[in-house]
């Protein structure tokens, strides 16, 4: 009996331990596990949302479900006012209707992001490093208000909060809660149509390349401001005078950066003159109280013009841009220019569909930093991944040359793999991030080259809904990174999901 009784008092002892393990690590994680639970709610929905979907697969749909846009307030769904078109799960909040008539309604939507990053030699290996990544929560949720035909009122709610960053959020990572957007239009005529808008928005012209909503990052860029759009035939002019928004980490404590004004004017139109063309030509001006450059800091008024050509003459797709700069800095003139290719051939009759693409940039530098005048160019409100989700350099004194092969496994799933290699355009220069921040001095180095960054992207739209997104990049250092130091090469892998509705 004794020799029964011994292991089965070992098994209870050793059961204890184990429980009393657990329940320390559980302790542990609680307190980071619960800082995430609104992502929990998201992950589950999306899930429960497959089912739903495909019970309703039988139903008769809207001939093409709209596509969620990426600014929010360009999606129309007057179409909802018949009860037969509601298909999904969330059309009943698409359109709420006010009154008997189709123009009077409220549209809800919002959207959840939850996104991991990881480094590895973050900024070359300069600063503090984090060796386990970190998680970004982005939330936003909006009110669409049409009270007729001439009055629209959008608002917009946002939260970006930031988990086990070393040395914390960076600027675009943390935002408590806030508005986001909040106007009002107003159209003043229908033919041609003429609206202006008044309050906080969003704006993004183009391609994004100067003018973006910010969407990489965690936290989207907004403007304080008035805007004119004109609507007449296949014209479209936009007008606009703003201030950008700050985004502050607190709650509802973002507000109008007076030492910034931005204002400008875009115009598009057809071009028959090229296959399926189209050309935009604008006009961009920003005056900021304190720019830094490499030569310095001074006060900076910069004024844009651009010609932007681009179409999608299946196979073949093409978007060139040239921009030239003029203004002062300080006492001193500017004089900055840049000029972007992205051409594209899609094999439609390949398995797969590949497209094959490359893209080349040249974007001017300055000259001499012991001269008052400045030749670097300032991209002003670009997109946040304007080089690849990795994000270390921005559009400022570079050469680059950027090949790249995307893929279609499946209608829902898109694999791109590229390859992005850097130089200097002026060797009196450095190096500067997506904000026209300074991350390398030039005035140590006379290298041209900086590096390399290979990619590969996977972009699986499971649902109308909801996508799941992984990127992995490599940067090869180059001889400038090393003659500045420190110069190590950089992994970096992301991996999010999105849902919208």
């Amino acid at each position: 009996m004794a020799r029964t009784a011994e292991p089965l008092a070992r098994r209870r002892r050793r059961r204890a331990v184990r429980s009393f393990l657990f329940v320390r690590h559980l302790r542990h994680v609680r307190g980071r596990v619960w800082g995430l639970w609104p992502c929990w709610w998201v992950c589950c929905l999306s899930l429960c949302m497959l089912p739903c979907r495909a019970a309703r697969a039988q139903t008769p749909a809207h001939p093409t479900p709209l596509p969620y846009q990426s600014l929010r307030f360009e999606e129309d769904y007057r179409f909802l006012r018949d009860p037969a078109q509601r298909t999904d799960l969330w059309d009943p909040l698409k359109y709420l209707a006010l009154r008997d008539t189709e123009a009077w309604y409220v549209s809800l939507g919002g959207e959840a992001r939850l996104r991991y990053e990881y480094f590895n030699h973050s900024l070359w290996g300069q600063g503090p490093q984090d060796h386990d990544g970190y998680v970004l929560q982005r939330y936003m949720l909006h009110a669409d208000v049409h009270l007729g035909p001439r009055v629209r009122l959008f608002t917009q709610l946002k939260s970006g909060l930031e988990e086990g960053r070393t040395g914390g959020p960076r600027p675009t990572d943390k935002d408590e809660l806030d508005v986001h957007q909040v106007f009002v239009d107003v159209t003043l005529a229908t033919e041609p149509t003429v609206t202006l808008r008044m309050g906080r928005q969003e704006l993004a012209f183009g391609s994004s390349r100067l003018v973006s909503v910010r969407e990489s990052p965690n936290v989207r860029q907004s403007f304080d401001g008035l805007r004119a759009l004109v609507r007449a035939g296949a014209w479209q002019v936009d007008g606009f005078v703003t201030l950008p928004v700050n985004t502050k980490r607190g709650m509802f404590d973002d507000d109008p950066d007076t030492q910034r004004l931005f204002w400008g004017l875009y115009v598009v139109h057809p071009l028959p003159l090229l296959p399926a063309g189209h050309i935009d030509l604008y006009y961009l001006g920003l005056n900021r109280e304190e720019a830094r450059f490499d030569q310095g800091r001074a006060h900076e008024v910069r004024h844009t013009l651009g010609l932007r050509l681009w179409g999608r003459p299946d196979p073949w797709d093409y978007n060139v841009e040239v921009v030239y700069q003029l203004g002062t800095f300080g006492a001193g003139q500017i004089q900055a220019w840049t000029a972007a290719s992205d051409t594209g051939y899609t094999l439609r009759t390949v398995p797969w569909q590949p497209r094959l693409g490359l893209k080349a940039d040249i974007i001017s530098g300055d000259r001499n930093p012991r001269t008052q005048d400045l030749q670097t160019f300032n991209p002003l409100f670009p997109r946040g991944a304007y080089f690849g989700e990795i994000a270390l350099l921005g559009p400022a004194n570079l050469i680059d040359v950027h090949p790249s092969l995307e893929l279609h496994p499946t209608p829902r799933l898109t694999v791109s793999v590229d390859w992005d290699v850097f130089w200097r355009e002026s060797l009196h220069d450095g190096i500067y991030g997506n904000a026209v921040n300074l991350v390398r001095s030039g005035q140590r180095s006379r290298a041209r080259s900086i590096g390399s960054q290979a990619s590969v992207q996977a972009e699986w739209h499971v649902e109308r809904h909801t996508t799941l997104t992984a990127v992995y990049s490599h940067f090869l250092a180059g001889p400038f990174l090393r003659e500045t130091g420190p110069g190590r090469d950089v992994d970096y892998a992301s991996a999010w999901v999105t849902y919208k509705f």
